[in-house]
């Protein structure tokens, strides 16, 4: 790749590729990726990124082609996702923890030509996954496929130049769906690149990866950290107690941590043993984000605390710097420069301001669409009076009088009892105002009565001796008529997502109805409950 004369972020367009070239050649001996005792500086990370772009343009991977990753995170992984990159591919990273039908349905979905996998993940997919992909590299040296240090060209070789477009595809995240097979959200290379040349990120800056690799989540603060020259430190799983001594032996300047991470460490009695002093900037994202939570890290954890609010699929975002707006931890946010945050009625019309209505965004970070599924695009979308098209989120919410934007709930959560509208999480709400709740969601059951009716699912604080039938009571004493419970299950925990969503369709599916008697833990050993 041809030398540059000055910061490929300073143009209007570039790729990743390009950066990182970039990185090697001022800085080389720049640490680029640690993880545990493993390092790789930014001229071994681009001689491993070409030699394995390399070897996929040899062995036929034509631009525009899907490369598959699914594999725990390693030093490799990054190298191969930069690899397929230069090579002009469009990587698809895929979660190890899929089924081995659901990983089979992804990778034909994306007609992957080369799968980068490891052990754990070969186990997992099984033969029926496996027959889909015709090269599988491995990139933990195991028999899952072939050695990556192996497979990869001589040191020193040179890939051909590709320069995609704008609006060519940089990869292929799929959904979390719990059912059939999830669907492949297609980013185009301007949204990451608008995403690379991150404000909040420099070459002074040490990132901790807390999160998987394959997760929009993790490449929003990954990929930004890599192209500004800075320094990731990879997890391989999250730990709380990892997150305060990685944090204190790297001098971490930044961290994207979802809000149940940030719930954990606050709850660790030797959180304020650790000096953290080093923290530039936190960020939180994927999931609801407490007010109380925020108002705690702000308090405890030195730094800024940045919460955005958006889709995987793109759109608009918005973004709560909430360590300059304490008063508006309840919201998350005003719409980030460049982006245009809307709010629709059931009609599709736009409703006014003060209104609630459905969130939908545009701004020049937005899919191209859903990988083969032009009708769920299509359902996707929303076009505007002046025929702009902007993305659906399935949110409620209302902006304020500030232009800070508070959610309700996900639209398809709402509950509609008896013809009134119920948002979970006003219950959700006053449910956490009890000393012994930990935490709580509130889902909507089938009501012959009412059509549907709220049910919390509630996990209580150590030591906690507030039974099911106590909680609901304190509970409804201080909700609406319309929106008191009928039920209200305790919970060790309650089902999550990679990232840290509540699987509220997992607590939905499970419910088998109010029990009769506290203890019965009934259909899915949901635990006890209160009287219907």
């Amino acid at each position: 790749m041809p030398a540059s004369p000055k910061d490929p972020l300073s143009e209007d367009f570039g790729t990743l590729a390009e950066v990182v070239a970039h990185r090697a050649r001022t800085a080389p001996d720049k640490t680029a990726v640690v993880l545990g005792e493993q390092r790789l500086d930014y001229r071994n990370l681009c001689d491993l990124m070409d030699r394995a772009a390399s070897t996929l343009q040899t062995s036929g991977v034509q631009p525009g082609q899907t490369v598959a990753i699914c594999a725990a995170a390693s030093l490799e992984y990054v190298a191969a996702f930069l690899g397929a990159l230069r090579a002009g591919a469009v990587v698809a990273p895929l979660s190890p923890s899929s089924t081995g039908e659901s990983l089979a349905g992804m990778l034909a979905d994306c007609d992957a030509k080369v799968l980068f996998l490891d052990a754990a993940t070969a186990i997992a997919m099984g033969r029926t996954a496996q027959a889909l992909t015709p090269t599988r590299v491995s990139l933990d040296g195991s028999a899952a496929g072939l050695a990556f240090m192996d497979w990869i060209a001589a040191p020193g070789a040179t890939p051909q130049d590709v320069r995609p477009a704008p609006g060519d595809a940089f990869n292929i995240i799929y959904s979390s769906g719990t059912t059939g097979t999830p669907k492949g959200i297609v980013q185009p290379q301007e949204l990451r690149w608008a995403q690379l040349k991150s404000r909040f990120y420099s070459g002074d800056a040490v990132t901790l990866i807390s999160t998987p690799l394959y997760s929009n989540t993790t490449l929003v603060s990954l990929l930004p950290t890599l192209a500004n020259g800075g320094t990731a430190v990879l997890m391989p799983r999250f730990d709380a107690e990892q997150v305060l001594k990685l944090s204190e032996t790297h001098r971490v300047t930044h961290a994207m941590l979802v809000p149940v991470q940030y719930r954990r460490l606050m709850q660790r009695p030797d959180f304020g043993g650790y000096d953290l002093s080093s923290y530039v900037m936190k960020f939180s994202t994927s999931a609801p984000f407490a007010e109380a939570l925020k108002a705690e890290v702000l308090m405890r954890w030195p730094g800024g605390l940045i919460e955005f609010y958006g889709m995987t699929e793109g759109g608009g975002s918005c973004g709560l710097v909430a360590h300059e707006h304490p008063d508006k931890l309840h919201t998350v946010g005003r719409p980030l420069p460049g982006h245009d945050i809307r709010l629709i009625d059931e009609d599709l019309k736009q409703v006014p301001q003060g209104e609630i209505g459905e969130v939908v965004g545009r701004s020049g970070a937005m899919m191209v669409g859903y990988h083969n599924q032009p009708g769920k695009t299509s359902e996707a979308e929303w076009w505007s009076p002046e025929g702009l098209r902007f993305i659906r989120t399935g949110d409620v919410g209302v902006f304020d009088a500030d232009g800070f934007l508070t959610l309700m709930d996900r639209k398809k959560d709402m509950i509609i009892s008896g013809g009134f509208n119920i948002y979970p999480s006003d219950l959700e709400t006053e449910i956490s105002q009890h000393p012994e709740v930990l935490e709580s969601a509130v889902v909507g059951v089938a009501s012959d009565r009412w059509g549907e009716t709220p049910v919390a699912f509630v996990a209580l604080k150590p030591d906690a001796t507030v039974t099911a039938e106590e909680l609901k009571a304190w509970t409804n004493a201080k909700l609406g008529k319309t929106q008191r419970l009928a039920d209200l299950i305790l919970l060790n925990g309650l089902p999550r997502s990679h990232i840290g969503k509540v699987l509220k369709r997992e607590l939905r599916d499970d419910y088998g109805g109010p029990r009769e008697q506290a203890g019965d833990t009934g259909p899915g050993d949901l635990g006890q409950s209160s009287k219907g």
